[in-house]
C-alpha cells in the first residue's frame, strides 16, 4: 500500500490508490459494543400527557419546553418519550429485546393510568456502538486516502470524510454501503451511528477497519482512561 506522503502527492489520481478492502485487513477479534438503541412504536390512542405525568413513577412532563411525557424505567434501564398522539420513541436500551422489552412495559404503564393501549408498529431506528482499535490513529490520513479513492466515483456514491480540529476533534466518516456514520478519534476510540441492524454496524465497522489499522501513528501510546470510582452510600442512622 501506499504512505501518506504518495497520498498527498499533486499529480495522484484515483486510479494509483490501492482501495482498502477488509480482507486486506489482519484478522480481528474487534466487535463494536452497542451503547445505545433507539425505537418506535405506536400505542394507538389519544393520551392526556397531564394524567400520565401525575399518576405514573419517574414521568417527567414541562409542556412549555418539551410536548412530550417523559418515563424511565430501571429494568432494562430506559427512558421512553411519549406523544399525545401515542407515538412513542424508546432511548437508552443495550439492544434491540430491550427496546422492545422496556417499550412493553412503558405501555403497561400507561394503561395503569386509566387508558387501553395498543403496542404497534416497533421499528428500531438507530443503533449506536462503540469499538476501540487498540492503537492511535492518524486521522488526516485515513480522510486524504477515502478522499482520492472517491475521485472518480459517482456523486452518489461517494463517502464523506472530514476532519477540522478546529471544529470537531474526530474524523467522520459517512459510509454508503451500509448507510452508517463513524466518528473516529485519534485515540482509536470509535462511534458507529446510523445503523438500522446490529448487522450493518458490523458490517460497517468491517469495511472501515483496514483504514483505521493501516494509519497508524508510531510511538504514541493511547492515553489512559481512569474508571470512575462509584460512590460510597453511606446508611442513614
Amino acid at each position: 500500500m501506499l504512505d501518506e506522503t504518495h497520498l498527498v502527492s499533486t499529480n495522484l489520481s484515483a486510479s494509483d490508490v490501492p482501495e482498502a478492502q477488509p480482507s486486506q485487513a489482519p484478522p480481528s477479534t474487534i466487535t463494536p459494543q452497542l451503547q445505545n438503541v433507539v425505537a418506535t412504536a405506536n400505542l394507538e390512542i389519544r393520551i392526556d400527557l397531564n394524567i400520565v405525568a401525575r399518576q405514573a413513577r419517574n414521568a417527567d412532563y414541562k409542556p412549555k419546553r418539551f410536548t412530550a411525557v417523559v418515563l424511565r424505567i430501571r429494568e432494562p434501564k430506559a427512558t421512553a418519550l411519549i406523544f399525545a398522539s401515542g407515538k412513542m420513541v424508546i432511548t437508552g436500551a443495550r439492544s434491540e429485546l430491550d427496546a422492545r422489552l422496556a417499550g412493553r412495559k412503558f405501555a403497561r404503564i400507561v394503561a395503569k393510568c386509566g387508558y387501553h393501549p395498543k403496542f404497534l408498529d416497533f421499528k428500531v431506528q438507530n443503533i449506536v456502538g462503540s469499538a476501540d482499535v487498540g492503537h492511535c490513529i492518524r486521522l488526516e490520513g485515513v480522510e486524504r486516502h477515502i478522499r482520492l479513492e472517491d475521485v472518480d466515483k459517482p456523486v452518489n456514491q461517494r463517502r464523506g470524510a472530514a476532519y477540522d480540529p478546529d471544529i470537531f476533534p474526530g474524523l467522520v466518516l459517512r459510509w454508503m454501503d451500509p448507510r452508517v456514520v463513524f466518528l473516529v478519534f485519534v485515540s482509536g476510540r470509535v462511534v458507529i451511528t446510523g445503523a438500522k441492524t446490529r448487522e450493518q454496524l458490523y458490517e460497517g465497522f468491517r469495511k472501515v477497519l483496514p483504514y483505521l489499522k493501516y494509519y497508524v501513528i508510531e510511538g504514541l501510546a493511547q492515553p489512559v482512561r481512569k474508571k470512575k470510582k462509584k460512590k460510597k452510600q453511606h446508611s442513614q442512622d
